[in-house]
């Protein structure tokens, strides 16, 4: 089993985050792993992105043009990445910074009103814990115990009471995403 994976948007919505806490889940469950950022000079605001390689053989490079899932969090990242998804690949997407949606036909498209459900709970800064659920529901690579425990070891201890709210988010994204468009 090899997932490769871009998680794409804007500074400041936590895809550096959701991309490290994905990849120390695959650690914790004994896959090889890459963690691979990319962001503009400005850390908030600018774009970002990272790319997560989950494998249970080694991996020979952390670079791939290609990739089996996109997790897609505004236009211009849905304009870069949506024709890297292979044939058959996921796109799961906020529609809350997409003016176009994903026009492909040979992927499955999922989308997740994240920034509605993190609006509802009161709280924006759960917005990626709530896509990551998505992720989660959509394509079961790692495990939420995994994805909890590595919110302990990833979180400095003093944002620790934010857990249980974490943890509430991963479980409304994988209850709020729509089902798979397309193939």
């Amino acid at each position: 089993m090899k997932k490769e994976i871009i998680i794409s948007g804007f500074g400041g919505q936590g895809v550096l985050s959701m991309g490290k806490i994905l990849a120390y889940s695959a650690l914790m469950e004994g896959r090889e792993v890459s963690w691979f950022p990319a962001y503009g000079p400005e850390q908030r605001g600018g774009t970002a992105n990272v790319s997560v390689i989950i494998s249970d053989q080694r991996i020979s490079s952390p670079i791939v043009s290609t990739f089996d899932t996109a997790i897609i969090l505004n236009q211009p990242s849905l304009q870069r990445f949506e024709p890297s998804i292979r044939p058959g690949g996921i796109l799961l997407y906020d529609p809350y910074g997409i003016s176009t949606p994903p026009l492909r036909n040979d992927i499955h498209i999922c989308r997740i009103n994240a920034m509605d459900v993190a609006a509802e709970m009161n709280n924006v800064k759960a917005f990626n814990m709530i896509v990551l659920g998505a992720l989660l529901k959509v394509m079961p690579i790692v495990t939420l115990e995994n994805v909890i425990t590595a919110l302990r070891k990833t979180l400095p201890e003093r944002h620790h009471h934010l857990i249980p709210l974490n943890e509430d988010a991963l479980r409304k994204g994988m209850e709020q995403v729509t089902p798979i468009l397309n193939p």
